[in-house]
């Protein structure tokens, strides 16, 4: 940023900071909220259904929408509610900082899926996007033990389909351009409602809590610092070039292994790290995807 520049002109920047911190801190509530006998899903739930003043408030007028793509609008809604109960869930199960680390391989499966699904052939950076984070992936997971670099627990499964699902958003929402970002916005946060909701119902969980304020903090986080976190991003990202966006966002990663390092026990091996290391400069060699070939999350 030149010594000239505007101070509106930092705005966009300050908003993608304030983003990256909240959810790179985003693990520590759900896990107080956890102590109160608040699991995973019903978390997800409570903090979605927080939202509903806004998303009433972002309807307005804006019912009609939902007939000009509803396959799509469907599939924006089923993926962000996988993708965001999945990464609750491995939030509260998995290490903070190798849930980010295995959620951040989205770059490459945005590449992969643009191409198999939309026709999109991939520039000569997403295919080194692509090797970079494999290849970095593959040392994190390695184990000689076991052999075959595949995910380790139950936390990693999730926060792996967490990064898949976060790219099939991407790709789904940068083609649906006959509908506003207001509408995506409300069925990505319905869809998280639903499908926790749904796995609540499948597992049976009942709502026992140590009491019951937990709930309305749930609702009131839902409220205040969900809604925050999902328009900082979108008036980031708005208001930048998508490959300064993008950068500034993998700050999350370093608020995650800070704030892990600070508030936890939790510790990574030199090999996670090495491993973690090249997914981040994949996402960092992401950003320079040319603005036609980059899928941004509306």
């Amino acid at each position: 940023m030149s010594p000239s520049a505007k101070p509106g002109q930092w705005l966009p920047v300050i908003s993608l900071i304030i983003a990256a911190s909240l959810w790179g801190s985003f693990w520590y509530p759900l896990r107080v909220f956890a102590e109160y006998g608040l699991t995973g899903l019903w978390s997800s739930m409570l903090i979605y259904l927080g939202t509903l003043p806004v998303l009433i408030y972002l309807l307005r007028g804006r019912m009609h929408e939902f007939s000009r793509a509803p396959g799509r609008l469907l599939l924006i809604a089923l993926a962000s509610g996988w993708c965001n109960t999945a990464f609750i869930l491995a939030m509260l199960d998995g290490h903070v900082v190798r849930v980010l680390l295995l959620f951040y391989l989205s770059p490459v499966w945005t590449v992969i899926l643009g191409f198999i699904f939309l026709g999109e052939r991939p520039h000569r950076i997403g295919v080194l996007t692509v090797v970079i984070a494999m290849f970095g992936a593959i040392v994190m997971l390695w184990d000689k033990n076991v052999g075959v670099p595949l995910p380790h627990s139950s936390a990693d499964w999730l926060a792996l389909s967490s990064g898949i699902t976060f790219s099939v958003v991407n790709v789904t929402v940068r083609h649906t351009q006959t509908v506003s970002v207001r509408i995506k916005t409300v069925i990505a946060w319905v869809g998280v409602v639903v499908i926790a909701g749904l796995l609540i119902g499948i597992d049976g969980q009942g709502l026992a809590v140590s009491h019951q304020g937990v709930i309305v903090a749930a609702l009131l986080f839902g409220l205040v610092v969900m809604v925050l976190m999902t328009l900082s991003v979108q008036y980031g990202v708005t208001h930048m070039p998508a490959h300064r966006s993008a950068v500034i966002l993998l700050f999350e990663v370093v608020v995650g292994a800070v704030s892990a390092y600070l508030l936890t026990d939790e510790t990574m091996t030199a090999q996670e790290w090495l491993g973690g290391a090249m997914v981040v400069a994949a996402a960092y060699v992401a950003s320079y995807i040319p603005d036609e070939q980059v899928s941004e999350v509306a």
